[in-house]
């Protein structure tokens, strides 16, 4: 049986894998976390109950080495490294050295954080892939500088770009349609796409470290007097999901729309796989008849 991490489900998680007197399973049908030892081995063993990703103190230890390693205030890195080699108590000494670096200990929460939620979502994708679902995109709060460091991000310039996104990008296809369907589902889209004046839209183009196409997003403007705009794109090649890059054109594209004085946006009738239905809403869009809408003056 499948389940939906729910940013509920993940927070109890990411709790549970710290706690090391008790073994949590996720409870596929309810939704949530049931502790180990209420379960008989015969339930355990049933694909209805998932064991939990594996957290141990040496991982808590690579996470405080990883975050002193990339540390750059010199007073609490040399206090921090000298604790990480202090023998016994390390993870209390740790704790205690930050309390006085504030700052510092605000970026330690985001940094642990950040790789806590990064393992979760790899566990999960890990799922998805035994059971035959394609990966979500996830991208934590750290994490964004890592995908900079490893893709390149631009402003679209249609005039050379508009060739490569239509050559580039499709829907994704699914199992149980032919393929004349599947190229009508593309037709669709492209239709979409090419309805709206180059003029009038605005997007963003993304490629890895060698050039080759990871993934892009554009929007359309109504007209210059609305408040409102239009997502008419937004694609990442299979092989570069995963890694947080449409989380991060969608971040960088409602910003851009926002800055321009546009209030709304909006997804209408689109054709839109289900597992992107996560990305939409944690982005603060919401469902509307057919479509998804997204309040840009509130994110």
């Amino acid at each position: 049986m499948t389940f939906t991490l729910t940013e509920s489900l993940r927070d109890s998680i990411s709790g549970a894998m710290e706690n090391q007197e008790t073994v949590f399973m996720v409870d596929a049908a309810a939704g949530n976390l049931i502790d180990a030892a209420e379960l008989s081995e015969e339930l355990a063993d049933t694909d209805n109950y998932y064991a939990l990703p594996r957290w141990t103190s040496q991982d808590g230890f690579s996470v405080m080495e990883d975050f002193t390693s990339q540390l750059h205030q010199p007073l609490a890195k040399e206090r921090l490294l000298e604790t990480l080699h202090g023998g016994r108590g390390v993870f209390r000494n740790f704790k205690t050295v930050l309390k006085d670096y504030p700052e510092v200990e605000k970026k330690w929460h985001v940094f642990k954080n950040s790789r806590i939620q990064s393992y979760i979502s790899e566990w999960y994708n890990g799922l998805r892939e035994v059971w035959g679902l394609e990966k979500l995109d996830f991208l934590g709060e750290a994490e964004a500088d890592l995908v900079h460091d490893d893709f390149t991000f631009r402003q679209i310039d249609f005039s050379r770009d508009k060739k490569s996104i239509l050559e580039q990008t499709t829907i994704l296809p699914e199992d149980d349609i032919t393929e004349s369907v599947q190229a009508a589902f593309d037709f669709l889209w492209r239709k979409q796409f090419e309805s709206f004046d180059t003029a009038n839209q605005t997007g963003f183009i993304c490629h890895s470290l060698s050039e080759d196409f990871a993934g892009c997003i554009t929007a359309a403007k109504v007209s210059e007097l609305s408040d409102v705009a239009i997502l008419t794109n937004l694609f990442v090649p299979e092989s570069f999901r995963g890694l947080g890059i449409g989380s991060e054109l969608l971040d960088m594209c409602m910003a851009d729309l926002k800055n321009n004085g546009k209030k709304w946006l909006i997804l209408p009738n689109i054709i839109m796989p289900e597992t992107m239905e996560p990305l939409f809403t944690k982005a603060g869009f919401k469902k509307m008849a057919s479509g998804y809408v997204a309040d840009l003056q509130q994110n």
